[in-house]
């Protein structure tokens, strides 16, 4: 039962530290559809998105009006394209994506994942045409995301995958040069990729999951900041303590919008995922919780150490909230939608190689990542393979999202809008490692995959 003072005390979070819910996520399965006629598949994929997701945005906005927790975002995330649409006698899988992107609009949500292959282990015929469809259709459409898994503990790293991304990423940029490379602040590139995942871009629905789900994925990131401030002085097991604890409100708050979107829509509760996502907003920034424990600037000396205790307390705090967590749950570090880490990049802080040790430890990997649009690509397949191989050796999820803007230099800007932020433009290393990337085949799993 709740007390009069934990309704104050959530509503407080609310109206002073930004709490919200940041998504509830649809899940989608599409195999039904599958139909060797393009155009059958494409209709049959909208016909069934737009049927099964027709409530989904109003349920959404009655639990917000009756509860006033915000939902920032209604999502939609779909089986993997390349499984589902392999069938189809066709070379391209854009109009899958023109067909994803009508029954987003139709449906009014905000993004729609799962144009996305998992080749960790190697390409299908599908796996191969959807990868090459990626820039055009994220170039040409507004809702729709896309996402690769290559790499795994079990399988290793596809480095056939990781050499192509690059030119994949490179041609997304290209092709949307006019908006700062914006397509590819909609494709991310994993390594063990969770097929539970409600955040974007890298959601997909699993071939594991229901016929349906929602997923729901919360965040309050300046709830933690405002409660560690309660704790100044104090040693770590407070730091720790004070954040398990209030990642278990932030949950509960969760596991509430959740149950009721499931329960209204008729729909199986899938899972929680209780990262902490920042915004560009001041007051809902990651750096600033690091900051807080007693770093000058987010990526100073210690960084990763504060990351680590935050990422672990957060998921501690968590579980004891909800039997059903899931997806990334933990801490994002992505650049241009954190106010402190857009002003450490900006101060010198924070480096593309201070972010990469970060990413050993937090949620998910290098995200939405700004940089000069002379990168190479066999560069940005290199920055790839990095991240893969903290995932395949650490046993987490990693995953880059990266940004080669054209035109753009280190010392210049970048204007993503919303929920993307702006970014300063990040330095890249200029050493090549052009040969290495060149070498392909794959990178075999390491010793710890054989836990049979």
């Amino acid at each position: 039962m709740l007390s009069i003072q934990d309704i104050l005390e959530t509503n407080r979070m609310i109206a002073e530290n930004k709490l919200d819910v940041r998504t509830i996520t649809m899940g989608i399965s599409l195999r039904d559809c599958a139909h060797p006629d393009i155009e059958i598949f494409c209709r049959n994929i909208y016909d069934k998105i737009t049927r099964t997701a027709e409530r989904l945005v109003r349920v959404g906005e009655d639990i917000e009006a009756e509860y006033g927790v915000p939902i920032i975002n209604k999502r939609i995330a779909v089986t993997p394209i390349a499984i589902v649409a392999e069938s189809c006698r066709s070379d391209s899988y854009f109009p899958v994506a023109q067909a994803l992107d009508a029954a987003a609009k139709t449906v009014g949500v905000n993004f729609i994942g799962g144009f996305s292959a998992l080749v960790e282990k190697g390409y299908t015929k599908g796996d191969k045409i959807l990868i090459q469809s990626i820039p055009e259709a994220l170039a040409r459409t507004d809702r729709v995301c896309a996402s690769v898994n290559l790499a795994s503990t079990k399988a290793g790293i596809n480095m056939e995958c990781v050499r192509e991304m690059g030119y994949i990423i490179k041609h997304a940029a290209e092709l949307t040069r006019d908006r700062d490379a914006i397509a590819c602040a909609k494709l991310v590139v994993f390594a063990n990729v969770p097929e539970d995942n409600p955040f974007m871009a890298g959601a997909f629905h699993g071939v594991g999951e229901a016929e349906t789900t929602i997923n729901v994925g919360v965040s309050g990131p300046g709830v933690v900041k405002r409660a560690l401030e309660e704790v100044r002085g104090e040693n770590f097991g407070a730091v720790a303590e004070t954040i398990k604890r209030t990642a278990f409100k932030i949950t509960r708050v969760g596991q509430l919008v959740a149950q009721e979107a499931s329960r209204r829509l008729g729909v199986p509760f899938g899972i929680i995922d209780l990262s902490l996502a920042p915004t560009p907003a001041v007051g809902d920034s990651v750096a600033h919780i690091l900051e807080e424990m007693g770093l000058e600037s987010c990526g100073a000396p210690g960084t990763t150490a504060a990351l680590a205790l935050l990422n672990d307390a957060v998921k501690k705090g968590g579980l004891m909230a909800s039997s059903f967590v899931g997806g990334l749950s933990g801490a994002f570090i992505p650049v241009s939608e954190d106010a402190g880490m857009i002003r450490a990049v900006e101060i010198g802080s924070l480096t593309l190689e201070k972010l990469e040790a970060m990413t050993c430890v937090c949620s998910v990997g290098l995200d939405m990542i700004a940089v000069p649009g002379d990168t190479s690509a066999s560069t940005i397949s290199a920055i790839i393979a990095d991240e893969a191989a903290i995932g395949m050796i650490n046993n987490k999820t990693t995953a880059v999202r990266i940004i080669p803007v054209p035109g753009k230099q280190v010392g210049d800007r970048v204007e993503f809008g919303g929920l993307l932020g702006h970014s300063p433009i990040l330095a890249v290393n200029t050493f090549k490692a052009d040969d290495f990337i060149a070498r392909g085949g794959r990178i075999p799993a390491p010793i710890r995959s054989l836990t049979n």
